[in-house]
This record gives C-alpha cells, sequence and structure tokens, in this order.
C-alpha cells in the first residue's frame, strides 16, 4: 500500500475512532420496515448507526432489538434517545431530536435522562450535552458530529448564495413534482459547481461523512467526476423521481432541525407511547457483530448490515467470511438479512452464502425506487434457507 493510501486510511481510522461520526441515519426506515417485514417474534441484529431506525422498527413490536456499533459514541447517542422515551415527555423529546435545541437541556438530562443511561453513555453525554445548547456558530444538535460538521459548513455556504438558498427552499415547497423538477434543473449547476466538485472529491469530506477509501474508489471507476458525480446522480434521484414534501432526510440539512410535520416515525407525536413501552426491547452493544455473535449465539431472524462488508471486502476478506459464517450460524430459517452497497452490483459474497441464502430481487429493487435518501447503489435482501 503508498504511503498516501496508508495516510487516507490512518485518517479515515481517526475520525471514526474519536467522534460522533452520525446524528441521524441516512437510511430509509419506511423502506426496510417493508422488506423486513417483522414480527411479534422477531429477534433482531443491526448496526445502531444513529439510532433512529431502531426506534422506528420498534412500531412493528419486534420481541428484541440488539443495536451493534463498534463505535460507542453512536451507542451514546440511541441510550440518550431511550432515556428521553422513558423519563422525558413528547415536548422534550422533540426539542431535543426534532428541533435539535433544548433552552433547558442541561437541567432535564441532571434531572431526569442521566440516571438511566449506563456509564459509558454518561461519560459521552457529560462532556457533549453543549450539542444541545443552541449557543456558538453551530446551534443545532444536527450540526455537530463530523457529518453534522460537513452539514453545517454546507448550510453556511448556501446562505450565502441567497438567490440559491431561496431556490432550494422553493424546491422543498413545490406543489407538485413537475414543478420540483423544473426547480432542480434550474439550480442544479449552481450547486454542483467547481468549487463544491473539488471538495466532494476531498478524502477527508467523504470521511466526514463515513465514506472509507474503498467506497470512493467505487465512485472514481464509476463517474468521470468521481464523488460529485455520485452525489449528481444521488439529487437527480431524489429531487426528480419522487416528491419531496415527505423527505425528511434531506430537509434536515438544509433547515437543520426536523418539522413536527416532516420528521421521522420515531419523533411523530402519535408514536410516543407506542415506542416508550417498548424501549426495553432495544441493548445496545459496543462491539463487531461477529464478536457479538460469538458471544450472544442465537436464532436471530433479522439482520440489518448497512453498507459495512464493503469495507470489509475490500480491506478484510477473512472477516467478511467469518461474518457471514457467524451470522449464518444464527439465524434460523427464513431469517432476512438487509444490506446495502456503495456498489451497482455486490460481487463479494462468498459461495458458500449463495448456496445457503437467496436474494430477492423484485420487492428490494421497487423499494429502492422510493427510497428518499437515495445515496446507495444498490440494496439487498437475503433470505436464508
Amino acid at each position: 500500500m503508498s504511503a498516501i493510501n496508508q495516510l487516507r486510511d490512518w485518517t479515515f481510522r481517526k475520525i471514526h475512532g474519536n467522534n460522533l461520526v452520525y446524528n441521524t441515519c441516512w437510511e430509509d426506515p419506511r423502506c426496510d420496515r417493508e422488506l423486513l417485514e417483522l414480527k411479534a417474534d422477531s429477534e433482531v441484529v443491526m448496526i445502531t448507526s444513529a439510532g433512529c431506525n431502531a426506534l422506528d422498527y420498534l412500531l412493528d413490536s419486534p420481541a428484541k432489538i440488539n443495536c451493534v456499533d463498534m463505535n460507542p459514541r453512536q451507542n451514546a447517542l440511541l441510550e440518550l434517545k431511550l432515556a428521553a422515551f422513558e423519563r422525558a415527555d413528547f415536548e422534550d423529546l422533540f426539542k431535543l431530536f426534532g428541533k435539535g435545541v433544548h433552552p433547558e437541556a442541561e437541567t432535564l438530562y441532571i434531572t431526569q435522562l442521566r440516571e438511566a443511561m449506563p456509564y459509558f453513555a454518561r461519560q459521552y453525554w457529560d462532556r457533549s450535552l453543549h450539542f444541545f445548547e443552541g449557543k456558538g456558530l453551530r446551534k443545532s444538535f444536527y450540526h455537530h458530529s463530523t457529518s453534522g460538521s460537513l452539514a453545517w459548513m454546507t448550510s453556511q455556504y448556501l446562505k450565502a448564495q441567497r438567490k440559491l438558498h431561496r431556490q432550494i427552499r422553493q424546491l422543498f415547497e413545490a406543489d407538485s413534482l413537475d414543478r420540483q423538477t423544473d426547480l432542480y434543473y434550474q439550480i442544479e449547476k449552481r450547486i454542483l459547481n467547481n468549487l463544491m466538485e473539488w471538495a466532494l472529491n476531498r478524502h477527508f469530506v467523504m470521511c466526514l461523512v463515513g465514506v472509507p477509501r474503498s467506497q470512493q474508489l467505487l465512485f472514481v471507476e464509476k463517474y468521470d467526476r468521481g464523488a460529485a458525480g455520485f452525489v449528481q446522480e444521488c439529487l437527480r434521484r431524489v429531487f426528480t423521481q419522487q416528491p419531496v414534501s415527505d423527505n425528511y432526510f434531506w430537509r434536515l440539512y438544509f433547515d437543520g432541525h426536523y418539522a413536527e410535520e416532516c420528521c421521522p416515525s420515531y419523533l411523530q407525536r402519535g408514536n410516543f407511547e407506542t415506542i416508550r413501552r417498548q424501549t426495553r426491547n432495544i441493548e445496545t452493544h459496543t462491539t463487531t457483530i461477529s464478536r457479538f455473535l460469538q458471544q450472544h449465539p442465537g436464532q436471530y431472524s433479522h439482520f440489518v448490515l448497512l453498507d459495512h462488508q464493503d469495507w470489509l471486502a475490500a480491506n478484510d476478506h477473512a472477516a467478511l467470511e467469518e461474518e457471514w459464517r457467524l451470522i449464518l450460524a444464527n439465524s434460523k430459517p427464513g431469517a432476512r438479512i438487509l444490506l446495502r452497497s456503495a456498489a451497482e452490483e455486490v460481487t463479494f459474497f462468498p459461495d458458500f452464502v449463495l448456496d445457503s441464502v437467496v436474494f430477492e430481487k423484485e420487492k428490494t429493487q421497487e423499494t429502492h425506487s422510493r427510497d428518499r435518501v437515495g445515496t446507495y447503489a444498490s440494496v439487498y435482501l437475503g433470505i436464508v434457507q
């Protein structure tokens, strides 16, 4: 490996190993829940990320959700959300994770939330609660974390371009898909200009949003403009092929907060009590998927792997095979395995996986076409035979 690539990998590890990376999930749980078909006896193993989707899955009342993440800060974020459901009311929850600002965050944390969390989560939030104070340059929780920092920088850039900022606002408020599409193509070149193209193709910028070098290479191989070409394709899919009226993913990073009429299901008022009653069905584990399965063997019905196998395939094929062997050894017949990839076609599945797992195509492709995020090239749903 060249010295420059070693430096790039070191940068990625330092960013991921020392920071909260994701302040919200960028996988559409509406699509996930259709594919997973969770039931009352479902036992799920999933990567935590920001914990939003685990909370959404509770609306289908599974028996158990094991949230696994190597980054303890991601689990600490989910633990804070769980504590808010258990100890606070809806208004407090929405101020924290809807608005991203709570004027009395410190009092709420000390008097109600802190003791409801495990020690590692208390340690993190004791020094990070200022994310919710609304002070300083970054006034929203959603402008903190590494991905949030990039969102904040982008929002500041767009605000400085006043006409462009107004046009993007009009885009989100468009009353028809035709109008929305027209507005998007009017501003595409201004959004993805030379400066933005240069920034998107910097390794450090991609690290902020959790894209390792192995996935960046996929962009370079497919698109003449590298990551900028990939982002352009994503934006076109999101803003010209489906209405954005309920697209809380992209609205969040434009506004810096959610609105009650456009937010994740776990933040909708009507779902608060349903989720509150089931928060004890979620457990967090700071480890790898493989180590979790070694330490907690069982017959699990669902696995949600996000896109982390892209990295394993490029960097540690032995670990990829070990993970698949452990998944299959700990799956009940008919178990569903959901994963995403930056590649249009995944070619890294070991032969023994293809012998034991059938990958559903029709429903997966149909839901992927309705995905409101649009940042993954492919989605796979495997069903264990």
